[in-house]
C-alpha cells in the first residue's frame, strides 16, 4: 500500500474553495425567463430512454445492455429503492461543502467518471470530450483501456477543460494483459502522462453472455474501436509483421485474446506494483473475503461493483455488497469506493451513508455524450451534482463525511 494521504476535511486548504453545485437550478428556472430550457432531461433515470434516439441499435446495445437476462442490472437499481433516506430537520444545512480526498486526491465533490470504453460509438468526440467536461467541473476521469483515443491525447484533452492544470485529476483503469511488456510499457505511458491512480478491473477477464450484443454480432473490439492505446504501444506494435495501420485484423487478433481469456491470482498482484508507484485500486469487488485480501496484497482501495450488471447474471446487487465490503475493510486504511446503478443524488447519498468514500457513474455520462458531445456529458454531471448539493441539504447534513447508516431506512 502506498502512505496514505492525511485524513480529509471539507476546509482541507489543499482543496479549492467550496463549489456551489445547486446553483445550477437556479441558472436552469432563470433561463427559463427567456424561454430557455435545457438541453435534454434533468432526470437522471431517464437518460437512457432519452438518448436512445441518438444512437444507432448495437451501439445503445452495447452501452445499455447487460448480462443474461438483466437480473443484476435490475437488481441495482432495486437496491436503491430498497434503501430510503430519512431526513432531519432544524440541522443548519444551509451552507454545504462537498469536498473530499480520495486516495490523496482533492475532490470538489466524493463523485467520479467511471471507465467506460469505446465512447466513440457513442459521440465522434469521444472520451477528449468526456474528459474537459469532467476537468471543467473539477471532477477526476478514469480512462479506460479500451479508449478511443490515446492515453496521452485525453490527458491533454483533461488539462485544456481545467481552468487550472494542477487540479486535472487523471486516473487510469488496466483491463490486465497477460503480456507482461505490453502492459509494463502501458502502466509507463500512463505514468508519464500523468495519470496518478490505477483502477484494475478484475471482473471482466471475459466477456459474459449478452443477448443484447450478440443478438447484432456486435462487438467493436473486433472492427478495432476502442484499441486506441493498445495500437499506439510500442511493445505492442513490436510483437506485429505489420503496423495496426496496414493490417488491422492482425492487430485485432492479437489484442483481443491479450486482455481478455485470462483469469489472474491475487499473487500475480506484486507485479502491479513493481510497475506503478501510485495507489492502485481494485475493481469489481463484491465478497468480504476478497476485500480484505486486497487489504492483504498491499491494495489502497477498492470498488465495490458489479460492472453495472454487464458481467454475471443473478449477481447480488452493487448496493448491497457494499456494507460487508465496508465492515471488511475497518481499520485497514483501505478505501471504499462504488459504483453500479447511480442514477441520482439520493443514490449518490445512499452509497456514501452505507460507507462508500466516493462513487463512479457511468452510463448516464455516456448518455450526456450521446446527447451532445462535451455540453451534454457537462449537463448531465452537473444535474447529478446539483441533486447531490440539494439533496444532501434537504436531508439534514452538510458535508458527506456526516452520512451514516443511521440516515437510511431499509423497506
Amino acid at each position: 500500500m502506498t502512505d496514505p494521504a492525511p485524513a480529509s476535511s471539507p476546509a482541507s486548504s489543499s482543496a479549492p474553495a467550496p463549489a456551489h453545485f445547486a446553483n445550477y437550478q437556479n441558472e436552469i428556472y432563470l433561463h427559463g425567463l427567456e424561454d430557455r430550457v435545457p438541453p435534454f432531461t434533468t432526470d437522471g433515470t431517464a437518460l437512457g430512454a432519452s438518448a436512445r434516439a441518438h444512437l444507432d441499435a448495437g451501439a445503445f446495445g452495447y452501452l445499455a445492455g447487460s448480462a443474461g437476462s438483466g437480473a443484476t442490472h435490475r437488481a441495482n437499481r432495486e437496491a436503491f429503492d430498497r434503501h430510503r433516506l430519512v431526513p432531519r430537520m432544524l440541522t443548519d444545512a444551509t451552507h454545504r461543502d462537498l469536498r473530499t480526498t480520495v486516495l490523496g486526491t482533492p475532490m470538489p465533490a466524493p463523485v467520479l467518471l467511471a471507465p467506460l470504453g469505446v465512447q466513440s460509438i457513442v459521440h465522434p468526440d469521444a472520451e477528449p470530450a468526456t474528459a474537459r467536461a469532467a476537468a471543467s467541473l473539477g471532477l477526476t476521469m478514469t480512462l479506460s483501456t479500451a479508449s478511443s483515443h490515446t492515453l496521452e491525447d485525453v490527458a491533454e484533452a483533461t488539462s485544456e477543460g481545467s481552468a487550472d492544470a494542477a487540479g486535472a485529476s487523471r486516473w487510469f483503469q488496466l483491463y490486465w494483459p497477460n503480456d507482461d511488456e505490453v502492459c509494463a510499457s502501458i502502466l509507463g505511458r500512463a505514468r508519464r502522462a500523468g495519470y496518478t491512480t490505477l483502477v484494475v478491473t478484475l471482473d471482466t477477464w471475459t466477456l459474459a453472455w449478452r443477448p443484447q450484443d450478440l443478438d447484432r454480432a456486435y462487438l467493436p473490439f473486433i472492427r478495432g474501436v476502442g484499441t486506441a492505446i493498445p495500437f499506439s504501444d510500442p511493445a505492442f506494435r513490436a510483437g506485429l509483421a505489420k503496423p495496426p495501420e496496414e493490417d488491422l485484423a492482425a492487430a485485432v487478433l492479437r489484442w483481443v485474446p491479450m486482455f481478455t481469456g485470462t483469469d489472474r491470482s491475487w499473487d500475480r498482484l506484486p507485479f502491479l506494483r513493481e510497475h506503478w508507484d501510485g495507489p492502485i485500486v481494485l475493481k469489481g469487488i463484491q465478497h468480504p473475503d476478497d476485500a480484505r485480501r486486497a487489504a492483504d496484497a498491499g491494495m489502497d482501495g477498492i470498488v465495490v461493483s458489479n460492472h453495472g450488471g454487464r458481467q454475471v447474471d443473478g449477481a447480488m446487487a452493487s448496493l448491497d455488497a457494499l456494507p460487508g465490503a465496508v465492515r471488511a475493510l475497518e481499520g485497514t486504511g483501505v478505501e471504499v469506493l462504488f459504483d453500479s446503478g447511480i442514477r441520482t443524488g439520493a443514490d449518490v447519498l445512499k452509497a456514501l451513508a452505507l460507507g462508500a468514500r466516493a462513487v463512479l457513474v457511468g452510463r448516464p455520462f455516456a448518455y450526456g455524450l450521446a446527447h451532445g458531445g462535451e455540453d451534454g456529458v457537462r449537463h448531465v454531471l452537473r444535474s447529478l451534482l446539483a441533486d447531490l448539493d440539494l439533496t444532501l441539504g434537504l436531508t439534514g447534513h452538510r458535508t458527506p463525511d456526516e452520512l451514516t447508516p443511521g440516515d437510511l431506512h431499509l423497506r
